[in-house]
């Protein structure tokens, strides 16, 4: 049987983990600022429609997010620490082997999961983790 490696990559994954606690950010732009609130280091796909882009300073940016409506978060990097360990928890029990590669990117081996079954597993573990 051939190697089956499948990568997860949290998406927006700081802007994610900030929208788990506020239901009311759903379909909202959303930003999270570096240290010292620098910079836009994360944007949802709305924010990323407004123009938002990765590194743009915040002062730079302020007057128009606040204009659109943009809500923006200081980095919370305790916070995004823990949702990366549930997340790898979670695809633990849905794969053999899990090679963390950063805070929102795990490779999990699926090769012992008939391919038929890989789409069906990966909505699971979407689900899953989004629960």
């Amino acid at each position: 049987m051939s190697r089956a490696i499948a990568l997860i990559d949290g998406n927006s994954f700081y802007c994610s983990c900030e929208r788990v606690f506020d239901p009311k950010l759903a379909r909202v732009p959303v930003i999270v600022l570096s240290n010292n609130d620098g910079c836009a280091i994360a944007r949802t796909a709305e924010a990323k429609a407004l123009g938002i882009k990765m590194g743009d300073p915040w002062f730079k940016i302020r007057e128009m997010c606040q204009a659109q409506g943009v809500r923006v978060f200081s980095s919370n990097y305790t916070l995004y620490g823990d949702m990366s360990a549930r997340a790898n928890a979670v695809y633990r029990d849905f794969a053999r082997d899990v090679e963390i590669y950063s805070i929102d990117e795990s490779f999990l081996d699926l090769s012992d999961v008939r391919e038929r079954d890989r789409l069906a597993l990966a909505q699971d573990l979407r689900a899953t983790v989004r629960a």
